[in-house]
């Protein structure tokens, strides 16, 4: 059963988050971190974003003319002229992006416009309402009914095969009691 009564840790987190920023102190110690507290971080965590990545986004009205890098995965709603390149993280196309750009990521996901060559390291979809123009080269793709693409497509096995390769040297000599080591 749920309680209107809250802990009281939560109750002071919850005063001093209202104090903060503010010349009132609060009559309660503070939370501490310690011991059991009913407070989630998921209130302080982005929308979208899992535990151990964030996400950024692009929003509609935004143009952006050049090169765009980082290390967190990205959502485009407005428009990108140029290069976009997250290697190892996750590239949304929104479905009003209208993107003209050659892009590098671990995953890309086009529910809008891209106009560019493709490269995942992981796969590449095209939704039903995506559109491509340009060559995708990925170990793993998927392009909906009612997607539009023009352009070649490589399926580049090499990263799968160093993946499966590795895990199955892991397994092996875990199995043995050996510790990991150079594969042949």
């Amino acid at each position: 059963m749920w309680s209107n009564k809250k802990p009281e840790t939560q109750q002071n987190a919850q005063t001093e988050a209202k104090n903060f920023g503010t010349n009132q102190s609060s009559k309660h110690a503070p939370a501490t971190w310690e011991g059991t507290t009913a407070m989630s971080t998921d209130a302080i965590r982005p929308l979208g974003a899992t535990a151990d990545r964030a996400t950024a986004r692009l929003g509609a009205s935004l143009h952006v003319k050049g090169e765009i890098s980082g290390n967190e995965d990205l959502v485009i709603d407005g428009s990108v002229e140029g290069l976009v390149q997250l290697d190892e993280r996750k590239l949304t196309v929104g479905a009003t992006a209208k993107v003209t750009a050659d892009i590098v990521a671990r995953e890309v996901v086009v529910y809008g416009t891209v106009k560019g060559n493709l490269r995942a390291k992981d796969r590449i979809e095209i939704k039903k309402d995506g559109s491509v123009i340009g060559d995708l080269t990925t170990s793993r793709i998927s392009i909906e009914d009612g997607a539009y693409f023009k352009g070649s497509i490589e399926i580049d096995k090499s990263t799968e095969k160093e993946s499966s390769h590795s895990a199955f040297a892991k397994s092996a000599s875990s199995l043995a009691g050996a510790p990991a080591g150079k594969t042949i």
